[in-house]
């Protein structure tokens, strides 16, 4: 006979889990003694938001449900945005929060929160274990769920006596996602569709990847020689220096890449949504008649003709699509030759960073000198802010795996998921990337990086402002500013007061070495970048977006 709380560890153990992320709570202490006689590694977090972040961001990188576990109330309350980014950005995730006894539910008891209510539309399934012989089934259907057709988050909700219930059960085997894959009909309607094209596009996003259907896809976009786009922070899933890269569909888009879109006459939407941000607020594609050839690949079918109805809709992931295709021979002569090429050099033109600018701190050469300096394994991790779009814009991903970045635009997720990445692949560099607001809504978890040993490199870029929210101010309302200023601390000092590494930035010529003592200290460091508030964008300056809003 064993505990509630010791079944659902003993579960955990047989899914292959090997970390969870927490804040501790007393409506759980079952699970957290019996994770004291577990292999599984307890990541203690300072803050639930970003250990359920910290969750999601291992959902991402493994294809399997990344594990958190928070109290009730204001606990669960507070992991939420890791739920939503989970959602959004269609990752496997499965939230535990402890919860009221039994017998207190439906009285206001202290800290009781209806959750189905709280999370039933973000999560994909939110439960309550009511008996612990369930716990078996109730973790493997979660473990089912998270990773089955478009994967996201799963609640489970623990009552506090359940967790010290006894049952005799047996955990369930390893859950496996499920793979959907197109029909021969369906492959040969596509290899029909691609022949008749003229003008074809490879749009690819979404989740359920690997490094297999990576490398398929670059294959098969060899053989055809098409261009490949990329959907919003997709973007390691083609090779930027690929000659078939045609740039990221997403914010600050390069105008030539709208062109393409809207010029071409069979997309390939491979594992996307084609949601606000790649659709350019849906301007890009007809609703819902695309005005195109639309080929539609999504491991969801609910996804299917949900939004854009497709001339073709198949219902299989990446990977099995690509494999059912590899055998398709290509046009002999292709209507389409040398477009791929030709996406590719817009692309490299629009990826040249600026090497001038307001201020001593020059942006552009800095990413240049991290992209000449760092191997194609480091890790970029970001949360939102005009700052991301240095890295959207001219950092090189080449490796499956490498970029870590809330598609749903939460801020703060850039330190937690580095966090999560430098404990999964503790031998490559880690850098977050953040700007002064969105550091400062997660940046007390760079404790969490210091007692984990978790030895990431954030690069605080400060300007003193909300610098997307002051873009969008000026714009609307030039010369009025309200709520986006920032008084900063000193970033670097609060690095060494954890017991990481600190130093501060106010030259270019002096960032490369400060990033290499940086690295050669063996610690979390934070390098403070102090940025000219004049530098809102590579493109334009606060003053030229202030000159050019519209009163109001």
């Amino acid at each position: 006979m064993k505990t509630g709380g010791q079944l659902i560890v003993e579960a955990l153990e047989a899914q292959g889990v090997e970390r969870v992320f927490c804040v501790p709570g007393e409506s759980y202490l079952a699970v957290l003694d019996a994770l004291c006689d577990s292999r599984i590694r307890t990541i203690n977090a300072r803050h639930e938001s970003g250990a359920a972040m910290m969750a999601e961001a291992e959902g991402k990188l493994t294809g399997r449900p990344g594990i958190c576990f928070v109290t009730r109330g204001p606990g669960a309350t507070n992991a939420s945005p890791g739920v939503h980014v989970a959602q959004q950005d269609s990752t496997p995730m499965i939230l535990f929060i402890g919860q009221i006894e039994r017998g207190m539910r439906g009285r206001d008891a202290f800290q009781e929160v209806d959750y189905t209510r709280m999370f039933g539309g973000m999560a994909k399934w939110v439960a309550e274990i009511d008996s612990a012989d369930r716990v078996p089934e109730m973790i493997s259907r979660a473990f089912h769920t998270a990773m089955a057709g478009r994967p996201g988050p799963v609640v489970l909700v623990l009552p506090e006596d359940m967790l010290v219930e006894t049952a005799d059960a047996a955990p369930a085997q390893r859950a496996e996602p499920v793979d959907s894959a197109p029909t021969p009909a369906q492959a040969a309607e596509f290899g029909r569709l691609l022949a008749n094209a003229k003008r074809p596009l490879i749009i690819a996003g979404g989740s359920r990847w690997t490094e297999e259907s990576v490398a398929a896809l670059r294959s098969f976009a060899e053989s055809f020689a098409l261009p490949v786009a990329v959907t919003f922070r997709r973007q390691m899933l083609f090779d930027h220096t690929h000659p078939n890269y045609a740039g990221d569909v997403g914010l600050g888009i390069n105008p030539k890449l709208v062109g393409l879109v809207k010029d071409a006459d069979l997309i390939l939407l491979l594992g996307g949504r084609f949601s606000e941000v790649p659709s350019q607020s849906y301007a890009l594609l007809g609703i819902p008649e695309t005005g195109k050839t639309l080929v539609h690949v999504h491991p969801g079918a609910e996804e299917l003709g949900r939004v854009y109805r497709p001339d073709l809709a198949v219902n299989a992931t990446p990977g099995a699509f690509l494999e059912a295709v590899a055998g398709l021979t290509p046009p002999a002569s292709p209507a389409w030759i040398g477009q791929a090429e030709s996406a590719h050099a817009a692309y490299g033109a629009w990826s040249v960073p600026p090497t001038s600018g307001p201020g001593a701190v020059q942006m552009g050469s800095i990413m240049a000198w991290l992209r000449d300096s760092l191997p194609d394994t480091a890790t970029l991790t970001n949360g939102a802010g005009n700052y991301a779009t240095w890295i959207h814009r001219f950092w090189h991903f080449r490796r499956f795996g490498t970029q870590v970045a809330p598609v749903c635009g939460s801020m703060g997720y850039g330190l937690p998921a580095a966090i999560a990445a430098k404990l999964l692949h503790p031998e490559r560099d880690v850098l977050c990337f953040a700007g002064d607001g969105c550091f400062q809504m997660t940046g007390l978890e760079f404790g969490t990086a210091v007692q984990e040993g978790a030895n990431v490199m954030v690069l605080v870029v400060d300007n003193g402002m909300y610098g997307t929210i002051r873009m969008h101010q000026e714009r609307e309302y030039p010369g009025r500013v309200s709520g986006t200023a920032l008084k900063n601390p000193d970033f670097a000092a609060l690095a060494r007061a954890y017991g990481g590494h600190g130093e501060t930035v106010e030259r270019t010529e002096d960032f490369a070495a400060a990033f290499e003592r940086a690295r050669a200290s063996g610690l979390p460091a934070i390098l403070h970048i102090k940025l000219d508030p004049e530098a809102l964008t590579p493109s334009r300056t606060l003053s030229e977006i202030r000159a050019a809003g519209r009163p109001r």
